[in-house]
Protein backbone atom coordinates (compact mmCIF):
# COMPACT_ATOMS: atom_id res chain seq x y z
CA UNK A 1 0.00 0.00 0.00
CA UNK A 2 1.36 3.77 -0.79
CA UNK A 3 1.97 5.47 2.41
CA UNK A 4 2.38 9.30 2.39
CA UNK A 5 3.38 11.13 5.63
CA UNK A 6 1.94 14.35 6.56
CA UNK A 7 3.98 16.50 9.23
CA UNK A 8 2.86 19.92 9.75
CA UNK A 9 5.65 22.49 12.01
CA UNK A 10 5.95 25.51 13.37
CA UNK A 11 9.31 26.71 14.36
CA UNK A 12 10.87 23.64 14.58
CA UNK A 13 13.33 23.07 11.65
CA UNK A 14 15.90 21.10 13.78
CA UNK A 15 13.14 18.62 14.82
CA UNK A 16 11.56 18.43 11.10
CA UNK A 17 15.12 17.60 9.98
CA UNK A 18 15.97 14.81 13.31
CA UNK A 19 12.19 13.25 12.19
CA UNK A 20 12.77 12.73 8.33
CA UNK A 21 16.37 11.12 9.24
CA UNK A 22 14.84 8.68 11.56
CA UNK A 23 11.92 7.72 9.15
CA UNK A 24 15.16 6.56 6.81
CA UNK A 25 15.65 4.44 9.32
CA UNK A 26 11.49 2.60 8.59
CA UNK A 27 11.36 -1.09 7.62
CA UNK A 28 8.80 -0.01 4.59
CA UNK A 29 10.28 3.74 3.78
CA UNK A 30 7.10 6.23 3.32
CA UNK A 31 6.44 6.71 -0.70
CA UNK A 32 6.18 10.40 -0.24
CA UNK A 33 6.60 12.76 2.75
CA UNK A 34 5.23 16.15 2.90
CA UNK A 35 6.15 18.81 4.97
CA UNK A 36 3.72 21.95 5.95
CA UNK A 37 4.76 24.93 6.92
CA UNK A 38 3.68 28.48 6.94
CA UNK A 39 6.74 29.41 5.20
CA UNK A 40 10.55 28.07 4.14
CA UNK A 41 12.08 29.59 7.37
CA UNK A 42 9.90 26.82 9.20
CA UNK A 43 12.09 24.01 7.84
CA UNK A 44 15.32 22.52 6.97
CA UNK A 45 16.72 23.34 3.89
CA UNK A 46 18.47 20.63 0.80
CA UNK A 47 16.34 17.81 2.08
CA UNK A 48 17.97 14.49 1.03
CA UNK A 49 16.49 11.39 1.77
CA UNK A 50 15.72 7.97 -0.01
CA UNK A 51 12.26 9.26 -0.19
CA UNK A 52 10.41 12.14 -2.01
CA UNK A 53 9.68 15.20 0.18
CA UNK A 54 8.16 17.89 -0.38
CA UNK A 55 7.28 21.58 1.52
CA UNK A 56 4.06 23.44 1.01
CA UNK A 57 3.67 26.69 2.40
CA UNK A 58 0.23 28.69 3.60
CA UNK A 59 -1.32 29.71 6.10
CA UNK A 60 -0.69 29.45 9.97
CA UNK A 61 -2.07 26.67 12.37
CA UNK A 62 -2.43 22.84 12.53
CA UNK A 63 -5.77 22.33 11.02
CA UNK A 64 -5.12 24.38 7.81
CA UNK A 65 -1.51 22.91 7.35
CA UNK A 66 -2.40 19.66 7.45
CA UNK A 67 -5.73 20.17 4.97
CA UNK A 68 -2.96 21.60 2.46
CA UNK A 69 -1.23 18.79 2.74
CA UNK A 70 -3.96 16.07 2.34
CA UNK A 71 -5.12 18.89 -1.07
CA UNK A 72 -1.49 18.37 -2.25
CA UNK A 73 -1.82 14.41 -1.33
CA UNK A 74 -4.85 14.11 -2.94
CA UNK A 75 -6.03 10.38 -4.11
CA UNK A 76 -2.12 9.04 -5.18
CA UNK A 77 -1.82 7.40 -1.93
CA UNK A 78 -3.83 4.28 0.10
CA UNK A 79 -2.83 5.41 3.68
CA UNK A 80 -2.30 8.95 5.04
CA UNK A 81 0.21 8.97 8.41
CA UNK A 82 0.42 12.10 10.71
CA UNK A 83 3.62 12.51 12.80
CA UNK A 84 3.89 15.65 15.06
CA UNK A 85 7.02 16.80 14.24
CA UNK A 86 8.34 15.71 17.78
CA UNK A 87 7.45 12.18 17.59
CA UNK A 88 9.92 8.88 16.95
CA UNK A 89 8.48 6.46 15.51
CA UNK A 90 9.35 2.55 16.00
CA UNK A 91 11.52 1.50 12.83
CA UNK A 92 8.47 -0.85 11.96
CA UNK A 93 5.86 1.63 12.32
CA UNK A 94 5.10 2.32 8.96
CA UNK A 95 5.08 -1.41 7.82
CA UNK A 96 3.20 -2.27 10.79
CA UNK A 97 0.47 0.04 9.66
CA UNK A 98 0.22 -1.18 5.61
CA UNK A 99 0.08 -4.70 7.48
CA UNK A 100 -3.06 -3.70 9.54
CA UNK A 101 -4.92 -1.74 6.70
CA UNK A 102 -4.29 -4.74 4.44
CA UNK A 103 -5.51 -7.31 7.07
CA UNK A 104 -8.57 -5.06 8.17
CA UNK A 105 -10.54 -3.74 5.34
CA UNK A 106 -12.78 -2.08 7.57
CA UNK A 107 -10.35 -0.21 10.06
CA UNK A 108 -10.63 3.83 9.04
CA UNK A 109 -8.48 4.66 11.62
CA UNK A 110 -4.97 3.26 13.57
CA UNK A 111 -3.10 5.42 15.95
CA UNK A 112 -0.31 3.74 17.86
CA UNK A 113 0.92 2.74 20.99
CA UNK A 114 2.71 5.64 22.81
CA UNK A 115 5.55 4.62 25.11
CA UNK A 116 6.65 7.84 26.63
CA UNK A 117 4.54 11.16 26.07
CA UNK A 118 6.72 14.19 27.17
CA UNK A 119 3.54 15.86 26.74
CA UNK A 120 2.05 15.36 30.01
CA UNK A 121 5.59 16.22 31.43
CA UNK A 122 8.40 18.76 30.94
CA UNK A 123 9.66 17.44 27.51
CA UNK A 124 11.85 14.47 26.58
CA UNK A 125 14.74 15.06 24.27
CA UNK A 126 15.23 12.97 21.18
CA UNK A 127 18.39 10.64 22.89
CA UNK A 128 15.50 10.37 25.52
CA UNK A 129 12.91 9.27 23.17
CA UNK A 130 15.42 7.52 20.99
CA UNK A 131 16.42 5.19 24.26
CA UNK A 132 12.98 4.40 25.34
CA UNK A 133 12.37 2.81 21.84
CA UNK A 134 15.62 0.50 22.72
CA UNK A 135 14.91 -0.55 25.89
CA UNK A 136 11.14 -1.37 24.34
CA UNK A 137 10.36 -5.16 25.03
CA UNK A 138 8.60 -7.06 22.11
CA UNK A 139 5.06 -7.31 21.36
CA UNK A 140 2.83 -9.13 19.04
CA UNK A 141 -0.46 -7.84 19.99
CA UNK A 142 -2.48 -7.60 17.31
CA UNK A 143 -5.96 -7.14 18.12
CA UNK A 144 -6.86 -3.39 17.73
CA UNK A 145 -8.96 -1.99 20.48
CA UNK A 146 -11.52 0.56 18.90
CA UNK A 147 -11.21 4.51 20.17
CA UNK A 148 -13.56 7.29 20.32
CA UNK A 149 -10.53 8.87 18.25
CA UNK A 150 -6.96 8.81 17.12
CA UNK A 151 -3.94 10.62 19.09
CA UNK A 152 -2.84 13.47 16.75
CA UNK A 153 0.91 12.83 17.12
CA UNK A 154 0.69 9.92 15.30
CA UNK A 155 -2.79 8.47 13.06
CA UNK A 156 -2.67 6.86 9.95
CA UNK A 157 -5.98 7.11 7.64
CA UNK A 158 -7.15 4.58 5.14
CA UNK A 159 -7.35 7.90 2.24
CA UNK A 160 -9.80 6.32 0.52
CA UNK A 161 -12.11 6.91 3.47
CA UNK A 162 -11.13 10.64 3.48
CA UNK A 163 -13.07 11.65 0.68
CA UNK A 164 -13.45 15.65 1.13
CA UNK A 165 -13.62 15.26 5.21
CA UNK A 166 -10.81 18.30 6.47
CA UNK A 167 -9.57 19.56 9.80
CA UNK A 168 -12.07 22.50 11.12
CA UNK A 169 -9.95 25.45 10.53
CA UNK A 170 -12.08 26.83 12.89
CA UNK A 171 -9.79 25.59 15.60
CA UNK A 172 -6.82 27.92 15.04
CA UNK A 173 -3.31 27.64 15.76
CA UNK A 174 -2.43 24.72 18.12
CA UNK A 175 -5.89 23.41 16.93
CA UNK A 176 -7.05 21.57 20.58
CA UNK A 177 -9.02 18.69 19.48
CA UNK A 178 -8.71 19.06 15.95
CA UNK A 179 -7.62 15.16 16.16
CA UNK A 180 -10.64 14.17 18.04
CA UNK A 181 -13.02 16.05 15.84
CA UNK A 182 -11.28 14.89 12.59
CA UNK A 183 -10.91 10.95 13.42
CA UNK A 184 -14.15 10.80 15.42
CA UNK A 185 -16.34 11.77 12.28
CA UNK A 186 -14.34 8.46 10.50
CA UNK A 187 -15.92 5.97 12.65
CA UNK A 188 -19.17 6.68 10.56
CA UNK A 189 -17.09 4.86 7.88
CA UNK A 190 -15.04 2.39 9.46
CA UNK A 191 -13.72 1.18 12.86
CA UNK A 192 -11.04 3.64 14.59
CA UNK A 193 -8.74 1.69 16.70
CA UNK A 194 -5.22 1.46 19.01
CA UNK A 195 -3.09 -1.03 17.67
CA UNK A 196 -0.17 -1.94 20.61
CA UNK A 197 2.43 -3.63 18.14
CA UNK A 198 2.90 0.09 16.20
CA UNK A 199 4.94 2.30 18.43
CA UNK A 200 6.19 5.34 19.36
CA UNK A 201 7.44 8.43 21.49
CA UNK A 202 5.80 11.73 21.45
CA UNK A 203 8.54 14.16 23.07
CA UNK A 204 5.88 17.19 23.92
CA UNK A 205 8.39 19.72 22.96
CA UNK A 206 7.53 22.47 24.34
CA UNK A 207 8.99 25.24 21.74
CA UNK A 208 6.08 26.25 19.04
CA UNK A 209 3.26 25.77 20.90
CA UNK A 210 0.37 29.06 22.10
CA UNK A 211 0.39 30.76 25.35
CA UNK A 212 -0.83 29.94 28.52
CA UNK A 213 -3.67 32.23 28.07
CA UNK A 214 -4.89 31.35 24.50
CA UNK A 215 -4.42 27.53 25.37
CA UNK A 216 -6.38 27.42 28.26
CA UNK A 217 -9.17 29.48 26.38
CA UNK A 218 -8.97 26.71 24.17
CA UNK A 219 -9.19 23.98 26.92
CA UNK A 220 -12.79 25.46 27.51
CA UNK A 221 -13.95 27.32 24.08
CA UNK A 222 -13.02 23.76 21.74
CA UNK A 223 -15.02 21.09 23.27
CA UNK A 224 -17.38 23.05 23.55
CA UNK A 225 -17.73 23.95 19.97
CA UNK A 226 -16.98 20.44 18.92
CA UNK A 227 -20.20 19.39 21.11
CA UNK A 228 -22.48 21.92 19.27
CA UNK A 229 -20.92 20.56 16.15
CA UNK A 230 -21.83 16.95 17.12
CA UNK A 231 -18.36 15.39 16.67
CA UNK A 232 -17.94 14.58 20.05
CA UNK A 233 -20.36 12.92 23.10
CA UNK A 234 -21.09 15.59 26.00
CA UNK A 235 -19.56 14.03 28.38
CA UNK A 236 -16.33 13.57 27.07
CA UNK A 237 -16.28 17.02 26.67
CA UNK A 238 -16.94 17.37 30.24
CA UNK A 239 -14.87 15.33 31.77
CA UNK A 240 -12.15 16.92 29.87
CA UNK A 241 -12.48 20.59 30.64
CA UNK A 242 -13.28 19.24 34.32
CA UNK A 243 -10.29 17.76 34.90
CA UNK A 244 -8.17 21.02 32.97
CA UNK A 245 -10.26 23.17 34.95
CA UNK A 246 -9.25 21.68 38.01
CA UNK A 247 -5.91 20.87 37.14
CA UNK A 248 -5.25 24.70 36.46
CA UNK A 249 -6.94 25.62 39.20
CA UNK A 250 -4.75 23.16 41.92
CA UNK A 251 -1.44 23.58 40.84
CA UNK A 252 -2.04 27.79 39.86
CA UNK A 253 -0.34 28.43 43.23
CA UNK A 254 2.73 26.01 42.89
CA UNK A 255 2.79 25.68 38.83
CA UNK A 256 5.15 23.10 37.14
CA UNK A 257 7.84 25.34 35.58
CA UNK A 258 6.81 24.10 32.42
CA UNK A 259 3.60 25.26 32.62
CA UNK A 260 1.69 28.19 32.49
CA UNK A 261 -1.05 27.65 34.85
CA UNK A 262 -2.01 31.12 35.98
CA UNK A 263 -2.03 31.80 32.03
CA UNK A 264 -4.31 28.70 31.08
CA UNK A 265 -6.71 29.68 34.37
CA UNK A 266 -6.99 32.57 32.96
CA UNK A 267 -7.87 31.49 29.69
CA UNK A 268 -10.31 28.53 30.93
CA UNK A 269 -12.30 31.47 33.01
CA UNK A 270 -12.64 33.52 30.60
CA UNK A 271 -13.64 31.51 27.99
CA UNK A 272 -16.15 30.32 30.25
CA UNK A 273 -17.79 33.96 30.87
CA UNK A 274 -18.16 33.65 26.91
CA UNK A 275 -20.16 30.34 26.91
CA UNK A 276 -22.27 31.74 29.46
CA UNK A 277 -23.02 34.74 27.21
CA UNK A 278 -23.82 32.58 24.90
CA UNK A 279 -20.44 33.09 22.29
CA UNK A 280 -18.59 29.95 21.00
CA UNK A 281 -16.16 31.02 18.94
CA UNK A 282 -12.68 29.05 19.03
CA UNK A 283 -11.23 31.26 16.40
CA UNK A 284 -11.25 34.27 19.83
CA UNK A 285 -7.61 33.27 20.96
CA UNK A 286 -6.33 35.30 17.74
CA UNK A 287 -7.62 38.56 19.43
CA UNK A 288 -5.52 37.94 23.31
Amino acid sequence: MKVAVIVATFGRREHVARLLAQLERQTLLPDAVIVSAPDADHTPNNIVCRFPVSRVFGKTGLPAQRNIALDIAGDRFDIITFFDDDFIPADDYLEGVSKAFKQQSDWAVVTGNVLKDGATTAGLTWDEGIQALREAGPTTETRGVDQLSAYGCNMSIRAAFIGGLRFDERLVLYGWQEDVDFTSQLRARGRVVCLRSIRGVHLGIKSGRVNGIRFGYSQVANPIYLVRKGTVPSMFALRLMGKNLLANLARSLWPEPYVDRRGRLRGNLLALSHVARGRVEPEYILKI
